[in-house]
């Protein structure tokens, strides 16, 4: 295990190598003593995983192989994160949620809990680049919510509590609660019958 800063390991945490914890940001870089990673008990880091200075994760937490977490990245508990995801940091993420393989969370991305992110699902952060023309604002995902494989997500929009994203979809606006965005651009509809609350 590659070390920088001053990591702290929960119980019964395991790591395989080879994993990097508390890689330095641009901020860091040449210091000493900064704060490294933090992971909850009873987790599982697998190999290629490279986590940076200042994430924190709660308990049972596990990643896939080859993952990158960028700095002052926020983790609940039980939360699963695929093999070559990408969190780019400064993101929250609650408790319950699963992110599946090539998953790619911009910086300034909020993930509420009971979560689901299917494969190669894309978040985006800056509506005009490279200008940056209105700050980086990454998508919110409200809990209960699940993102279909493939789906893009354009950057600020916001994904309601219980809200489903179709496999392949481009959403260009808020997705209320409990509704389906579906279609390239996506299109609000309502969730299939077995899927309200009310069935649930």
């Amino acid at each position: 295990m590659i070390e920088y800063g001053i990591n702290c390991l929960g119980p019964d945490a395991q790591i395989f190598e080879p994993v990097t914890l508390g890689f330095p940001s641009r901020d860091n870089m040449q210091k000493t003593g900064f704060a490294g990673t933090t992971i909850g008990k009873n987790s599982v880091i697998r190999s290629g995983t490279i986590l940076y200075c200042d994430v924190i994760t709660g308990d049972f937490f596990q990643t896939g192989h080859n993952v990158v977490i960028r700095e002052e990245t926020r983790i609940g508990d039980r939360v699963s994160i695929g093999t070559a995801t990408v969190i780019d940091g400064h993101t929250t993420i609650g408790n319950d949620v699963s992110l599946q393989s090539r998953v790619y969370l911009p910086t300034n991305t909020r993930i509420g809990n009971h979560v689901f992110i299917g494969p190669n699902a894309i978040f985006t952060n800056d509506r005009y680049p490279p200008s940056r023309i209105g700050g980086l604002d990454g998508p919110r995902v409200m809990d209960g919510a699940a993102i279909g494989a493939n789906a893009t997500l354009l950057p600020g929009v916001c994904i309601g509590e219980g809200a489903l994203v179709a496999a392949g979809a481009i959403v260009t606006r808020d997705v209320p609660d409990h509704m389906m965005a579906i279609g390239t651009p996506a299109k609000i509809r309502e969730l299939p019958k077995i899927m309200k609350p009310d069935n649930r």
